[in-house]
């Protein structure tokens, strides 16, 4: 139920935004209009022009750094990080080099399925032939990033980080917000101090979990890496998600008991479906801290085994640094984050700002 709520929401975000621009240019052709009649003063639209043209600046300064990147890798070369001088809006050759080494070949492989034929001995067999997709040797690139092998190992870490982490997190947040029982009040103070460790602190602790590992020899494990990566991330999410759900009416609860619900119930079918939006964030900030986190995953991990921000980081030469490549390699690491972000932004800013964290 909760599943087929969110992909409902997502359809709907989606298609809200293939309709922007016909609903925009029907809201300013109502404007237009509305103007010409005389019932909207002109200096009202005005501001709103003039706010929406600032706010545009602010918008695309923002996001000049990304651009510049983008410049970077479709230049071939990326001369432009070294020095603003020789940096221009387009690129005089642009060429798609740098991220075909990236990707590298992508080929769907063939499959063999066979069926019997029912009341006989025979058996059908099926194979869907090999497609090509694309072969980087056609953009002369010959020894293509092991880009994917760095995918893989990320999603396995990033993927069992997120499971381990939301089975912990949803009971204990749902139990310190509805439930009282001895030493709640002191558990909730562990929670919080256990948010704010960080510094030399967490350098401690990374030297003492890094030579535990070592001693029992699950230092260049995913899943020992995955279960760190979730521990990191119970405190602080727990604490997020249990300040939304104190928000959610006790009623609600109350209803469903009366109606017979039990407390599994009360919890799947009440507390979880109204919690979609906390449960939203507290979902991308997770798989983030697996995703995207550098220095343990370096510390940890041996080189079959990096996650992309390590392997990302593996691109830096001694000497140089292939600008190129490496922008490439970075807009391509972050594209999918930014997708999930933009679909998701909804429901994270009602998050946060129902658990009173807004700004």
């Amino acid at each position: 139920m909760l599943f087929d709520a969110i992909a409902r929401k997502l359809a709907g975000d989606a298609k809200a935004i293939a309709a922007t621009p016909a609903r925009t240019l029907r809201n300013w052709s109502y404007t237009v209009r509305a103007v010409r009649r005389g019932e909207l003063p002109a200096s009202a639209v005005l501001k709103v022009v003039l706010s929406t043209i600032g706010a545009t600046l602010v918008v695309l300064a923002l996001l000049f750094p990304i651009y510049w990147i983008l410049t970077a890798a479709l230049s071939g070369s990326g001369s432009s990080l070294y020095t603003s001088e020789s940096f221009t809006l387009f690129p005089a050759e642009p060429t798609l080099k740098p991220f075909v080494w990236v990707v590298g070949d992508l080929i769907l492989p063939a499959y063999t399925v066979s069926a019997g034929v029912p009341f006989t001995d025979l058996a059908v067999v099926f194979q869907t032939p090999g497609i090509e997709l694309l072969d980087a040797s056609e953009f002369g690139v010959d020894r293509p990033s092991e880009f994917k092998r760095f995918l893989w190992n990320s999603l396995t870490v990033a993927v069992p980080t997120v499971l381990i982490a939301m089975s912990l997190i949803v009971p204990a947040a749902y139990a310190l917000s509805r439930r009282e029982f001895l030493f709640r009040r002191k558990i909730l103070f562990v929670y919080v101090l256990m948010t704010q460790v960080g510094g030399g602190l967490g350098v401690a602790l990374l030297i003492g979990m890094y030579a535990l590992y070592v001693q029992f020899g699950i230092n260049d494990n995913k899943l020992a890496l995955a279960v760190y990566y979730a521990a990191t991330a119970v405190p602080f999410n727990t604490w997020l998600l249990k300040t939304y759900m104190d928000g959610i009416p006790v009623s609600y609860e109350e209803a469903a008991v009366v109606d017979g619900a039990p407390p599994w119930r009360v919890v799947t079918e009440v507390i979880i479906p109204m919690s979609t939006a906390g449960l939203a964030t507290v979902f991308i900030f997770v798989f983030l801290t697996g995703w995207t986190e550098f220095v343990v995953a370096q510390t940890l991990l041996g080189t079959e085994n990096y996650t992309l921000p390590v392997g990302l980081y593996a691109l830096v030469d001694e000497y140089s640094i292939p600008w190129a490549r490496f922008s490439a390699f970075a807009l391509t690491f972050a594209s999918p984050i930014m997708l999930a972000y933009l679909f998701a932004q909804r429901y994270i800013e009602g998050g946060l700002s129902f658990s009173g964290m807004e700004g």
